[in-house]
């Protein structure tokens, strides 16, 4: 089992905003796996201020979930998607670049990429529910504080904005501090170093 000492917590805060070339918005980025331009594994935090097309990540599976605001709808094949901060994860092709627009206003976003070859998984989490799956690699994300529960007694306090990996092996809950804030289970199938 891993100690909470052994847990990483990668917070948005600590993370310097990244501004997009189209400047339609910018990214925090939480982990890249191996560091550099030939990731396996991303994971970040965006803020859309304008609407506009997303990048072409060709050889890239993207999911895609709003964290605060009122939404966005995605353009992609086969119609719009319209997401908001109750809505599961969309998974998409990345070579797709879809048309972003706001549904009314600026928006934080979590996006989980995988380069092929890699599978995994992003996933709403309900509070007090336990998550079971078996991944390689797990991990939490949370939009306000909460608390990760684990076996043997592992209980670790999260602050809002805050990525924890790696999880340990078995069932792990989180808790939150606000019934309506969004959080995340990630599972990737590859050991990610963080």
């Amino acid at each position: 089992m891993k100690s909470s000492s052994t847990l990483k917590q990668l917070r948005v805060a600590d993370s310097a905003p990244q501004a997009w070339r189209n400047g339609g918005g910018s990214t925090r980025e939480l982990l890249a796996w191996p560091a550099g331009a030939d990731w396996r594994v991303r994971v970040s935090v965006a803020e859309i201020a304008a609407d506009g097309p997303f990048s072409a990540f060709d050889g890239v599976e993207r999911w895609f979930a709003v964290l605060s605001g009122a939404g966005v709808a995605l353009g992609l094949p086969g119609g719009e998607h319209r997401l908001t901060p109750t809505s599961a994860p969309l998974r998409f092709d990345g070579s797709a670049a879809p048309g972003c627009r706001l549904v009314d206003g600026a928006t934080s976003d979590l996006n989980l990429m995988l380069r092929a070859g890699t599978r995994g998984v992003l996933k709403r989490a309900l509070s007090d529910a336990p998550w079971t799956e078996d991944w390689r690699w797990r991990a939490a994300f949370v939009t306000d504080r909460a608390r990760l529960e684990g076996t043997d007694g592992l209980r670790v306090e999260l602050e809002a904005g805050t990525l924890l990996a790696p999880l340990p092996p078995g069932p792990c809950r989180l808790v939150a501090s606000r019934a309506t804030a969004p959080m995340f289970w990630i599972g990737v199938d590859a050991d990610v170093e963080v």
